[in-house]
């Protein structure tokens, strides 16, 4: 194995260690948030973090469906909803 392909293996790695404690972070900030917009976007981006983890496990197709239904989809359902009901405070 070259010293490129050895790199390339370690910066792998490194995205499988991070990848997986940016969605814990991510679940806490939608569990933690008051703001249901906000908590609705935190979710989005865990779902966009969760796609790149299946990317990373060699599963691109579930990936796309994760990126596309996940983070599209469900984010634009709830941004409708909760634009549909009146703000409490």
């Amino acid at each position: 194995m070259t010293l490129r392909g050895s790199r390339l293996m370690i910066e792998a790695g490194v995205l499988h260690i991070i990848t997986p404690l940016a969605i814990v972070v991510c679940a806490i900030f939608v569990a933690v948030f008051r703001d249901l917009l906000y908590a609705a976007v935190a979710l989005a981006v865990l779902s966009l973090l969760l796609a790149v983890e299946f990317y990373l496990l060699r599963a691109p197709d579930v990936a796309i469906a994760e990126a596309g239904i996940g983070a599209a989809v469900t984010t634009a359902i709830f941004i409708i909803a909760i634009r549909a009901t009146k703000r409490m405070e």
